[in-house]
């Protein structure tokens, strides 16, 4: 009888450790693909109102390369100082050379991931100081060369900011005094509110948005192809 309740007593542990191995083992595969996806389908092309994002209207007080009236509207939300928004970038110039003014229009919103990217935060707003000083033009000529020129995952110097908006016909005294003030801090802030929204949790985070309000995403730096796939779908509606 005492080897019986000795066995008895070592089964009983004995399960609680398969049951906790079991349980680990399901939230690991759970957890296996990473970051959760935003919930909205890869293609919208339904017709039916989206409620599972919510992205704000394109409007004059974006930063848009092309027409405002453009078929398709690339919304980008993005940072800066990450390395797949910096291929990304390379990716969209590609994309908006090849079509014409009236069928896409590529919206630039920032999104900078300041937990691990905090220069990103400053970066953003040197572009919007831009965009004060020397207008749309000039937001995205300094957009691209700090994708061009600065290095990713935290490394600027932000020292060399001002040098190249000043390179840009910037004026280098106002471009300092925005800077200092952090005057758009407010406006990135509701940016990454915004980015949040719409299904945003990690950069790049892009939304298509065809005619009737259809919606498409793009999720992280997709290739060329798989991006002129999804805007050919929805210009062809």
């Amino acid at each position: 009888m005492k080897s019986i309740k000795q066995r008895g007593n070592i089964v009983v542990p004995v399960a609680i450790v398969i049951a906790a191995i079991i349980i680990a083992l399901a939230i690991a595969f759970t957890n296996k693909g990473g970051v959760k996806a935003p919930t909205v389908p890869a293609n919208n092309n339904s017709g039916n109102a989206n409620t599972e994002i919510k992205v704000e209207p394109v409007t004059d007080n974006d930063h848009i390369r092309g027409n405002i009236n453009a078929k398709v509207k690339i919304v980008e939300y993005s940072d800066i100082e990450c390395p797949f928004c910096k291929r990304f970038h390379s990716t969209l110039q590609q994309i908006v050379s090849e079509y014409s003014g009236d069928q896409i229009a590529w919206v630039y919103r920032q999104f900078p991931l300041v937990q691990r990217h905090p220069k990103a935060f400053d970066e953003a707003n040197a572009t919007e100081c831009v965009a004060e000083l020397g207008g749309n033009d000039k937001f995205w000529q300094y957009l691209d060369a700090l994708y061009e020129k600065t290095p990713s995952n935290n490394k600027v110097d932000l020292s060399t900011l001002a040098p190249i908006a000043e390179g840009l016909g910037i004026n280098k005294d106002a471009f300092n005094a925005c800077q200092a003030s952090m005057k758009y801090k407010d406006l990135i802030n509701a940016q990454i509110a915004q980015a949040a929204a719409a299904g945003g949790n990690g950069t790049p985070h892009t939304i298509l948005i065809g005619p009737n309000g259809k919606l498409d995403v793009i999720v992280g730096a997709q290739p060329y192809e798989v991006v002129k796939a999804k805007i050919d779908a929805l210009l062809a509606q």
